[in-house]
């Protein structure tokens, strides 16, 4: 959600700012400008719209002429999309210009403090009363200033900040919203997101909270809030830039669809060692383990939907009572968490905002905390007491294909670990268990080679009004994800079923011709959902199944049947959502849709 860009060095900002920001445009956004310091003056230039818009005004960043800069892709929350209301924000003397992610709760009083002293507003957003508190607590200590308006403010927020006064340099803070430094050779950066900055410099710093930096071409200082100076370990992004790059694709989200057999391989390889699951540094002992009393599970979005999986799959193994809630939610449910709980939290950026703040209420409650996120040093795998990381590489289209499946297969090796610390399985069943875990790569590639088959469904379907996806036990959980998947990039109706709540009302939204995608993967439960797909058929739906090919009845499945290779029940979710992911694909690709920067949506939502 919106994106910060920042540059410092020899070079003419304003292209490298534009290029920086069309890295960022994954991340969901409305509008895009930048402010340069430019003869003696800040330049800024933004504009409603695709960053096209802003370029083409710009002349590709060439008519802007300078060597500070800071871009802006924003994604609007106070005030609408506008060339007014678009970052970055000028101070009333145009002394300074701020960008901003994230929200200024308490905007409202400063606003009214700021206009009882005389300062007039011309946009409706927060953050323009950062660009204003900032002159007015100016005494010509660019640190101090900060410190002092950053205790002043609440709620998140990434800033960058250009002084006409201190030409050579900017500085910027973050509070849980994502910032990193990128260092280079007679430049510097600050970004979002290193992918922004990755064609200039793979050595960076991640910032933590309140931790403001001074960026000069041939100097990097860090402080803390009281103004000291602070040393940073040094990281170096260590994977393939092509990785963040569209590699022949026309789209970034089938790039990462068909990438997730390298991924899911770079994510259990490493944590099965002579037959052996071995998760990283995590010290769980099987007598922390036994004295767990429940486990919540956080997350938002599609890992959530891992969460609803990951309920069926440890308490089938591990015996142990699990909670799947949504993030917004268990922050304000006053959730009875105890010392003796674990919370599992699972975010693809580590960033997410209600999901950081479910982590901090779980630990404040006593429980131990492990994240399961993709982004190393993210602000949710540093706060938790425990951390796993999903290898997926970056993930650059909005709806996530390859962070979901990387996570379940954490999700399967963490349950397997603790059902085997805690002694319920023999070693055969451990072992066929690792062994299965370890050909997920294989069966997913198995899949894709029949892409075709999903594509004339989607040929077939692709003007449909509403569509509905049902299945029980695991094959819910999966139609969640399904489900999302379709209708965040097609803007299709869609909804997902557990398989048998279908005759308690809803089944009354059936009509000649709906269509609705039926799975039926766990053979205990097979006939029971044939029931139901009878029902939907009785009242005029037309059904894909989706089921294994190793089952015999699969032509009860449906009008139209997708057939899966097998694996244990447990870990079906991760071949029967690619089907499902493949589907939402081709029906946005059909109907003509944005399918990497769906309307309305951002990648990581660093506000509530």
């Amino acid at each position: 959600m919106c994106g910060i860009i920042g540059y410092v060095g020899d070079k003419q900002a304003a292209p490298i700012l534009l290029e920086g920001l069309s890295k960022l445009e994954y991340r969901g956004y409305d509008s895009a400008g930048i402010a340069v310091f430019s003869e003696g003056k800040i330049e800024v230039k933004k504009s409603r719209g695709r960053l096209s818009v802003l370029s083409e005004l710009t002349d590709g960043g060439k008519a802007v002429i300078g060597n500070v800069g800071i871009g802006h892709t924003r994604w609007a929350t106070h005030g609408e999309p506008s060339d007014v209301n678009s970052h970055p924000h000028l101070s009333s003397s145009g002394r300074f210009a701020v960008v901003h992610n994230g929200i200024i709760e308490n905007y409202i009083p400063l606003k009214k403090k700021l206009i009882d002293k005389g300062i007039k507003f011309i946009s409706e957003t927060d953050t323009e009363v950062i660009a204003h508190l900032f002159e007015y607590y100016y005494n010509g200590n660019m640190i101090e200033t900060m410190s002092k308006v950053i205790e002043r403010v609440d709620g998140s927020y990434a800033l960058g900040i250009l002084a006409v006064d201190h030409p050579d340099e900017f500085i910027a803070v973050r509070k849980a919203s994502p910032l990193i430094v990128g260092l280079g050779d007679g430049e510097n950066f600050v970004a979002s997101d290193v992918t922004a900055i990755l064609n200039h410099t793979r050595d960076i710093y991640y910032l933590e909270d309140d931790e403001i930096v001074v960026l000069k071409k041939d100097s990097v200082k860090v402080y803390n809030i009281d103004g000291e100076e602070i040393k940073k370990e040094q990281f170096t992004v260590n994977w393939d830039i092509s990785a963040a790059e569209k590699g022949g694709y026309e789209h970034f989200m089938m790039k990462e669809i068909e990438e997730q057999p390298k991924a899911l391989s770079e994510t259990i390889n490493p944590r099965i060692q002579n037959g052996r699951i071995v998760l990283d540094n995590i010290s769980l002992t099987g007598d922390d383990i036994s004295r767990i009393n429940k486990i919540y599970i956080i997350a938002c979005g599609s890992a959530y939907h891992v969460g609803v999986v990951g309920k069926y799959v440890i308490e089938k193994m591990c015996r142990i009572p699990v909670e799947t809630i949504i993030a917004s939610e268990f922050r304000y449910c006053d959730p009875i968490v105890t010392e003796n709980d674990l919370a599992i939290i699972i975010s693809q950026s580590g960033e997410t905002a209600d999901t950081l703040a479910a982590l901090k209420e779980a630990k404040a409650k006593g429980a131990r905390t492990i994240g399961i996120v993709n982004v190393v040093g993210s602000s949710i795998a540093n706060a938790s007491d425990d951390v796993l990381y999903t290898w997926a590489g970056p993930e650059i289209a909005v709806a996530t294909t390859k962070a979901y499946s990387t996570q379940l297969s954490v999700i399967y090796m963490l349950s397997v670990y603790m059902a085997d610390k805690l002694g319920r399985l023999s070693n055969a069943e451990y072992d066929k268990l690792v062994s299965e875990i370890k050909k997920l790569p294989d069966y997913v590639a198995q899949i894709l080679k029949s892409k075709d088959q999903v594509q004339f469904l989607a040929s077939k379907f692709f003007n449909s009004h509403s569509i509905f996806f049902i299945g029980r036990n695991l094959d819910y959980a999966v139609s969640l994800e399904g489900s999302l998947k379709l209708k965040e990039i097609s803007y299709i109706h869609s909804e997902a079923y557990a398989a048998g709540e279908l005759k308690h009302g809803t089944i009354s939204l059936i009509e000649e011709g709906t269509l609705v995608v039926a799975l039926a993967t766990n053979d205990e439960l097979f006939d029971k959902t044939v029931s139901n797909i009878k029902e939907v058929k009785a009242r005029g739906a037309v059904v894909v199944g989706v089921t294994k090919e190793s089952q015999q009845h699969k032509s009860d499945c449906g009008d139209y049947i997708i057939e899966l290779p097998g694996t244990e029940s447990v870990f079906m979710p991760s071949l029967a959502v690619i089907p499902l992911q493949l589907f939402g694909y081709y029906v946005a690709s059909l109907k003509g849709c944005d399918i990497d920067k769906p309307r309305n949506l951002a990648k990581s939502v660093t506000v509530e």
